[in-house]
């Protein structure tokens, strides 16, 4: 299966004054940005990540960190992670599924034959949010899996405030998902990766 390498999101652009200004300064660039798949080397930053975003709203987090090295020794192909200046600021995490729907077992399962990807967990740094990154990451990632002949569509589970959310990410409700965890219950929502040959052959994969 392939992986994913550092893709930078935005070119270095030059900052500077005039060309032939008397009061010209040194150039400055943008911070750069890569996107990534990520390693079990990365698990404490990212479960610092997920820690923080969840656990005042939830309760609990989607992985522990033992789960999140597990699916990044087992599939870190399906993950994908966003470094602003080598930093972290948001990831998402997925498994293979080879079911219609999810169950309680999908939660710890990687199903190498399965052609859904099962996106665990997505978040966003705290100091990043509010800035659309969550949605240009979810983007990034969808372009991402029409490259990966397995991937026909996926799924996720999700708190009903989050529905809007992807929505707006091209995703559609497919029903109340059968998995719960303590007292919370979920939408299952699903997104179709269409088009994997005409795509493969046209973007370059």
């Amino acid at each position: 299966m392939p992986a994913l390498g550092a893709v930078p999101f935005l070119k270095p652009t030059p900052l500077q004054g005039p060309r032939n200004s008397p009061g010209r300064q040194r150039r400055h660039t943008l911070p750069a940005s890569e996107f990534r798949c990520l390693s079990p080397e990365d698990a404490v930053s990212v479960f610092e990540i997920e820690r923080e975003a969840f656990i005042s709203v939830s309760g609990d987090c989607p992985l522990h960190l033992d789960e999140i090295r597990h699916f990044l020794t087992l599939c870190p192909e399906l993950s994908l992670g966003w470094f602003e200046e080598g930093r972290l600021v948001a990831f998402i995490i997925g498994s293979l599924w080879d079911r219609d729907r999810l169950s309680q077992a999908a939660l710890t399962l990687h199903e190498p034959r399965g052609t859904a990807v099962h996106i665990h967990v997505l978040a966003v740094h705290r100091t990043f949010r509010q800035q659309g990154k969550g949605s240009i990451l979810m983007w990034r990632y969808l372009q991402y899996l029409r490259c990966l002949p397995c991937a026909r569509r996926a799924v996720l589970m999700c708190e009903d405030f989050l529905v809007p959310f992807y929505e707006k990410c091209g995703f559609e409700a497919v029903g109340p998902c059968q998995v719960t965890v303590g007292t919370l219950a979920f939408t299952e929502m699903q997104h179709e990766v269409r088009g994997h040959a005409f795509m493969r052959r046209n973007s370059g994969c």
